[in-house]
């Protein structure tokens, strides 16, 4: 379909002049001036062309339609103009001074003016934007009315102009302007009730012919008003142009000066009112039969509304990226005629412009052509449809982009891990749900997004940030933690506008942590190994300090083991080991296996004569080599230090005395680094109860010793438990008296090595333990 200047504007132009000059005698009749140009550029308007070629300016609002482009506005601060042609899709910025304002006609032309309001218009010029060669056209309505007060109403051609005239008794005429090689004339509009006044209209010229709104006398116009039975606030007026006359007229219940859109279509007028119960409707009247209909539109505070043909369309403004759904829904169509279903006609629109040939120009977007803009015309059989004449390039459906997690997933020195996914909008309610593949345990989060919410990374991507736990549904209780292996991801989005289908994607990755030094279950949080009087041991998985779960039983016969103690990674098998030392002397190799249901292989002697040390403390890398190292105190008070060698049959090296006097020491904990420092550190307990640090040398040596504090024998076992609180300091853990236990979190601080102690549910409920490693 190709659009080109009516003919019935270079009629119109004729005509006016005619009348003029038989009226006012100031003009010849027909000038060549007057009339609109015998030929003009073809608007591409065809779908296919129209979006392949015309790009439409981002975000910004349609401001005003024409025949061979269009005005937009931009949202930003800036407020910006631009006039897009059809032809090329090349844009001009549309300027006017400052302290101006612009007002659009439906057509080419646009209406610069000397105030922010078109209302005020006293002088103002007409730009044809579709001939710009023809130059500009002025009006200065203090020159042609010197008599009385003039305003701008609204431009109806390249050369004339609708203007309202305040006579100094006060009353106010519509009259009719005119430009003709320099000379300005005009008449007065007649055929209008006596009583009217305040006159405005947004509706372009259609075949000759516009639709004036005005109030009615003794009503404050700019407020409007509420009618009684029988005296209307408003009304409404045809007027045809070519004979300057009133053919129409039409009674409303409020003035609506300049806040009512009016619509004007070949068979049909329409405005906006709102009725007694405030609700806004959409008023239309048959024009062959003066017959009423009214369409109840709630109470938006804003609306889009128009006519094309004998069908009203209506809606409300909305932007794609809006977190909630307009109760007017989609921008739809519904006939004045017929007695049928509305038709949807875009998805959404943000905002509407009538143009003179009967369409509608909506920025929206549809599902299956996306974002831009659009032409909403009668079909061939009179049912709107739309049409896209521009594009953004952007897809109206809520759309996928990509993932960006990762393929392997770890926890080194902190507790979160970032998960992002991309769309192509954020005004999403997103349920995301982990799986671990062995097990099928799950983590779920139902993500309400906005752009102030902490999930909405940036305008296209939302993240969640997760702690490596499972079975956590409301975030209240600890649930439980995620062990290393295969997991699947999986997200289902749905629009918060109802824009668009629900969006669902899934993925795998791994998680991988590396390994911890009392990590058991592989999980990525410490575990304690305790045995009870009868000789049975167990393992207490932990979650940010607290029982995460109850105790798993490992097995029974450790009753014969004078001490067992957790000494990390040994073996070089990636998993924490024990060591255990019998009352004979021997010393035992138990390797961890990464399994929550059997933590340990079977046992391998690995020394004898070990009954010689009465304490050993394990799983602090003491050299910088990255492997864990063992030291052991003997009975006279040595202190020996056992390099870890990661071999599973001899996983130490031959043993080097490191310090004398250790005897007055009753609790050997070898802490790793918890002073701030490169190298595993040591805490020992001595018969005072005076806790004392000494900090690692990284040579397998340690610095003269630091107190601590004292109190500290109240305990019964000290225990390195790594980082069990996942904020990437090593802690420490104290059991007793009476089956209690608390969590020391570690400080990175060589003056201040660890916090208050805090009361955990770890191994407590009653039953004793006489091991805890």
């Amino acid at each position: 379909m190709k659009h080109h200047r009516s003919t019935s504007t270079r009629h119109l132009a004729a005509a006016v002049t005619a009348v003029l000059a038989v009226t006012a005698g100031t003009l010849a009749a027909g000038p060549a001036a007057l009339a609109a140009p015998a030929a003009a550029p073809t608007a591409i308007t065809a779908p296919n062309a129209a979006a392949a070629t015309v790009p439409y300016p981002g975000d910004a609002k349609i401001a005003g339609a024409g025949t061979t482009g269009f005005l937009t506005r931009s949202t930003d601060s800036a407020q910006k103009l631009l006039w897009t042609r059809y032809a090329d899709g090349s844009s001009t910025e549309v300027t006017y001074a400052q302290g101006g304002g612009l007002d659009v006609t439906g057509t080419d032309v646009l209406v610069v003016g000397d105030s922010r309001y078109p209302a005020q218009f006293r002088t103002f010029t007409l730009r044809d934007m579709g001939r710009p060669e023809n130059g500009s056209v002025h009006f200065d309505l203090g020159s042609v009315f010197p008599g009385a007060v003039a305003t701008y109403v609204k431009a109806v051609s390249p050369h004339s102009a609708l203007v309202q005239v305040t006579k100094p008794s006060a009353r106010k005429e519509l009259h009719l302007v005119v430009s003709e090689a320099g000379r300005v004339s005009e008449r007065a509009i007649t055929g209008l009730p006596s009583d009217t006044l305040d006159f405005f209209t947004s509706a372009p010229v259609r075949d000759d012919e516009v639709l004036v709104g005005y109030a009615k006398d003794g009503l404050s116009a700019p407020t409007g008003g509420t009618s009684t039975a029988d005296a209307p606030a408003g009304g409404r007026a045809v007027v045809d142009l070519l004979s300057g006359a009133v053919k129409e007229t039409y009674d409303s219940a409020q003035s609506g000066y300049l806040s009512s859109p009016l619509h004007l279509s070949a068979t049909h007028v329409g405005w906006e009112e709102t009725n007694a119960a405030g609700e806004r409707v959409l008023v239309t009247h048959d024009r062959a039969t003066k017959a009423q209909q009214t369409l109840t539109l709630g109470h938006p505070e804003e609306t889009l509304t128009g006519v094309v043909g004998d069908w009203a369309v209506y809606g409300q403004p909305t932007a794609l990226t809006d977190g909630w759904k307009a109760p007017l829904g989609p921008l739809r169509a519904v006939s004045r005629t017929a007695v049928g279903e509305p038709v949807e006609l875009l998805a959404y629109a943000s905002s509407v412009q009538p143009a003179a040939d009967g369409t509608l120009l909506a920025r929206g977007g549809t599902v299956d052509k996306g974002e831009g803009l659009y032409r909403i015309a009668a079909g061939a059989d009179g049912t709107p449809t739309a049409e896209l004449v521009a594009t953004t390039g952007q897809p109206t459906a809520l759309t996928y982009l990509g993932d960006e997690v990762p393929d392997i997933v770890d926890f080194p020195d902190h507790e979160w891990t970032g998960l992002k996914w991309r769309m192509s909008r954020v005004n999403a309610d997103v349920f995301v749900k982990l799986t671990e593949q062995k097990t099928g345990r799950t983590f779920t989060r139902m993500l309400k997004l906005s752009r102030e919410s902490g999930y909405v990374y940036d305008s296209t991507t939302f993240r969640l940030l997760w702690n490596g736990v499972l079975e956590d549904f409301d975030g209240t209780q600890p649930g439980k933690p995620a062990p290393n292996g295969t997991y699947g991801w999986s997200i289902r989005a749905t629009p918060q506008n109802g824009v668009g289908p629900v969006v669902e994607r899934t993925g795998v990755f791994q998680l991988a942590r590396s390994p911890k030094v009392h990590d058991y279950s592989d999980n990525g949080t410490p575990d304690l190994l305790a045995r009870n009087a009868a000789g049975e041991l167990f393992r207490a998985d932990t979650l940010k300090g607290r029982a995460s779960g109850g105790p798993v039983k490992v097995g029974p016969g450790w009753n014969t083991y004078a001490q067992i103690e957790s000494v990390g990674n040994v073996a070089g098998s990636g998993n924490p080991d024990v060591l255990a030392l019998d009352k004979t002397g021997k010393l035992f190799l138990y390797l961890g296996t990464g399994s929550e249901t059997y933590a340990l292989t079977a046992r391998k002697e690995i020394g004898t004569n070990w009954g010689v040390y009465d304490k050993l403390a394990g799983g602090s890398d003491l050299d910088g080599d990255g492997r864990a190292d063992l030291v052991a105190t003997d009975k006279t008070g040595g202190l020996w230090f056992y390099k870890g060698t990661g071999h599973p049959t001899s996983p130490f090296a031959a043993r080097k005395k490191i310090g004398t006097g250790w005897g007055i020491y009753n609790q050997l904990t070898a802490t790793g680094n918890i002073a701030g420092a490169a190298a595993g550190d040591l805490v020992a307990r001595d018969k005072d109860g005076v806790l004392w640090l000494y900090l690692g040398k990284g040579d397998g040596t340690f610095a003269p010793r630091i107190k601590v504090g004292g109190g500290w024998n109240q305990y019964t076992q000290l225990v390195a438990v790594g980082d069990a609180t996942m904020d990437g300091r090593n802690d420490l853990y104290a059991y007793g008296p009476n089956n209690t236990s608390y969590l020391y979190e570690g400080n990175d601080s060589w003056h201040f090595p660890f916090h208050m102690r805090k009361a955990t549910d770890l191994l407590n409920g009653g039953t004793a333990y006489t091991n805890v490693s």
